[in-house]
């Protein structure tokens, strides 16, 4: 394990001498997996996440975590930007304190990163969150979208909550949504209503923002649990001015997640049309991706090219996450240039 971290730290990182910034901004996503701090929450179901629990989760593999999360969010778009994201949604980290952990990390701690966060009502207590650098985005406003889907036995599903902020990035306003919407876990088909309910509830809110004023900007990101194809992703799509630049991403041999030696893509960032523009003071889309490179992925076996997992069941494996993260990448035309 030393050699793979030391490998990681000095391969996969590597120095970026100081050039000019440029005005390719970043916007991501990445699913964290499970990102739980070790205390025991008697009002979530994150015993499994304790030194004692199921999964031994213990200080030094928390930190661990942090330290590689951290260091992989630093760099996404980097290659293309010469400066870290603008804004990242996160999914599945429990709470306030494992975000002030991240943007406290040594590859972190000096980017002015702030965030947007609520509890969330999921069982296991995990949420989502927004990260954004305060240099370039300022909050207007934000709050918490309920995702009211219930089940076949009619109990409302304890599922996340969709995050909505609203605010100005470098000047220009935008309208972001973090999602994680209802999992597979009961079947694909049988829970497909509950991701189609999600992509309503979206398409209303958009809506009520519509109305008020005339082509919005709008960035639905998150871990959606459906792929491109899927009919949620196509409910969200259709009808709306919105475009899926990942939807091309996807092939036999490469997504974000892998399942069962099966790629998808259920992590995306679908944005309005509204980018496709060049006009001074706005921000137009260049450029989608996955971010795959070599450091998060296994190296060896069966499971070679698929992403580094922090477990598999109980197996404590020391990796980033089950999740590549994505990004979406635009070009600012500022006044003046």
């Amino acid at each position: 394990m030393y050699f793979r971290d030391h490998i990681s730290q000095s391969m996969a990182f590597p120095f970026y001498k100081k050039k000019r910034t440029t005005n390719i901004f970043t916007i991501a996503f990445y699913n964290l997996e499970n990102l739980f701090d070790t205390r025991n929450d008697p009002a979530k179901l994150d015993d499994d996440f304790t030194p004692k629990g199921f999964k031994k989760w213990t200080p030094k593999r928390y930190r661990k975590k942090i330290k590689k999360l951290s260091r992989t969010v630093s760099h996404l778009g980097v290659k293309e930007s010469r400066r870290s994201p603008v804004l990242i949604g996160l999914a599945e980290l429990e709470n306030k304190r494992v975000i002030n952990d991240l943007i406290a990390a040594p590859s972190l701690r000096n980017k002015g990163y702030q965030y947007v966060h609520y509890d969330s009502p999921d069982e296991r207590g995990i949420d989502t969150a927004l990260l954004y650098d305060a240099k370039h985005f300022k909050v207007i406003t934000s709050e918490r979208i309920p995702l009211m889907v219930y089940n076949l036995d009619g109990v409302r599903d304890a599922t996340r909550d969709i995050l909505y902020v609203h605010g100005h990035l470098n000047g220009e306003e935008i309208h972001l949504f973090v999602n994680h919407w209802p999992s597979r876990r009961d079947g694909d088909t049988e829970t497909a209503y509950k991701r189609i309910k999600a992509a309503e509830t979206i398409h209303t809110f958009i809506e009520t923002i519509e109305e008020k004023g005339s082509d919005p900007n709008f960035v639905v990101m998150g871990d959606f649990n459906d792929g491109p194809a899927d009919k949620s992703i196509k409910a969200l799509v259709s009808g709306k001015k919105l475009h899926n630049p990942m939807e091309v991403l996807i092939t036999m041999q490469r997504g974000s997640a892998n399942y069962k030696q099966r790629w998808s893509l259920f992590d995306q960032i679908i944005i309005s049309k509204t980018f496709f523009n060049k006009e001074v003071g706005t921000h137009s889309f260049t450029h989608a991706n996955i971010f795959d490179d070599r450091f998060l992925k296994e190296w060896n076996g069966r499971y070679k090219g698929n992403p580094f997992r922090t477990y598999v069941g109980r197996k404590y494996l020391g990796g980033y996450s089950d999740h590549f993260p994505v990004y979406v990448q635009f070009h600012f035309k500022a006044p003046g240039v």
